[in-house]
Order: structure tokens, then C-alpha cells, then sequence
């Protein structure tokens, strides 16, 4: 890849995820329940950590799992929960070796079909189709891998102009303005369920005691 991505906002990880497309499937399996620039810094932190420039596939599959828990926990840590993506992460580099050489770029190179891209993204190990999506637009926002339907296939996250995700990060200013509208989807889901569960409160409950009520007072009539 020939392209410069500016997700993890500092340049050594930064370049890490430019130049491999492991580096970069590996931040957005990363990339959940911790702030985005943290995620895609991973790679780059263990690649310094297995004392290496790039990340194989095939290197971190075989790795001894116990060992590689260690690698991601020790701090700074990799991850708020390091043993799990430890895991993860050699789940995910054992299927590409699998299923595609190792090669992990295999999985779009030569494809020009958007859905079949996002079909085989969807295949990898803790890849649901949000993730999936979202690793399409990056794809195809910045790394100039853009097959036929890219967009449509992507969903919302592939829209031209959106701030919605990672895909949308190319510095300082668009990593506030994604984070600033992942807040606002949270807060506004927040009061949406509030909104129900009120609702729900003011809803007469059916039947119970006074259909109850109702039968006695029948059998003091008769």
C-alpha cells in the first residue's frame, strides 16, 4: 500500500499501517471498546514488541499463545483486555494463512466486486459486518482499493463527506469530528431507551390483579 494513513495519530504506528495491510486489519479487529487511535496503534506496538518492522501472518499464527498474551499485556498495554484480542488476533492470522497464503491484501486484490470483498471480510474471525463495512470504506476511501459497488456495499460508513468512522480519520481535526459523532450516536441511543423504558413504565400492566378484582366481584353478584 502506497498510501498514508493518519489513524493512530502518531507517526512510527501511522506508517506501520501505510505500508502493511496486516497492520491495518489488525487495528480495526483492535478497534472496539477502546479510543480508536489507541486500536490502530496496536500494530505497531507489537511488531516493535516481536522485534520486527513488519507483521507476518504466518509469525504471529505460530506464536506460543501464552507468550503472545504476554507480548499484548504488557504495558503500556495493547488493549484494555489484551489476553482476549491476543487471541483474536492469532485467530484472525490463522485463517489468512488458511485461507489466503498469509497474504492478507489477497483478500481484495484482483476482486472488483464490491459485496464479494465485504463477503470475505465478513468470513474473518471477529469481523461482524459492522467491522466489515467499515474496513470497506477505509479500503476504499484511502487506500485507493475501490471495487465495483464499494460504496453501496458499505453502507452508510462508504458515503462521501461522512464522519462516522475509522475510515473517515485522516488527522487531528476529522478524528474530533468522528469521535464527537460517535458520542452524539451514543447519547442520542441512550435517550431513545430511556424514552422506551418510560413508556413501558406508564403502560397498564394486562390482566394481573384486576382481572382478578373482576372475578370476585362476579362471584359476590351470583
Amino acid at each position: 500500500m502506497n498510501h498514508s494513513i493518519r489513524i493512530a495519530q502518531d507517526p512510527a504506528a501511522d506508517a506501520t499501517l501505510s505500508r502493511s495491510p496486516l497492520a491495518t486489519l489488525i487495528g480495526m479487529l483492535l478497534d472496539q471498546q477502546v479510543p480508536m487511535e489507541w486500536a490502530f496503534a496496536g500494530p505497531h506496538t507489537i511488531a516493535q514488541r516481536m522485534g520486527t518492522d513488519d507483521l507476518d501472518a504466518q509469525d504471529i499464527a505460530a506464536y506460543d499463545p501464552e507468550a503472545f498474551a504476554e507480548l499484548l499485556s504488557t504495558k503500556p498495554a495493547v488493549h484494555r483486555y489484551p489476553g482476549s484480542m491476543a487471541k483474536r488476533v492469532q485467530q484472525l492470522c490463522a485463517y489468512l494463512v488458511e485461507h489466503y497464503g498469509g497474504d492478507p491484501a489477497a483478500l481484495w486484490r484482483d476482486c472488483d466486486d464490491g459485496p464479494e470483498v465485504l463477503r470475505r471480510l465478513n468470513d474473518l474471525p471477529g469481523f461482524g459486518k459492522q467491522k466489515s463495512q467499515i474496513f470497506l470504506a477505509l479500503l476504499g476511501k484511502q487506500l485507493g482499493v475501490r471495487p465495483t459497488g464499494w460504496r453501496e456495499a458499505a453502507g452508510v460508513y462508504g458515503e462521501e463527506g461522512s464522519h462516522r468512522s475509522a475510515a473517515d480519520i485522516t488527522g487531528p481535526e476529522t478524528l474530533a469530528q468522528v469521535r464527537a459523532y460517535k458520542q452524539g450516536a451514543k447519547q442520542a441511543a441512550r435517550a431513545a431507551a430511556a424514552q422506551q423504558d418510560s413508556a413501558g413504565a406508564a403502560t397498564p400492566p394486562q390482566g394481573g390483579r384486576s382481572g382478578g378484582k373482576s372475578a370476585d366481584t362476579g362471584r359476590g353478584q351470583r
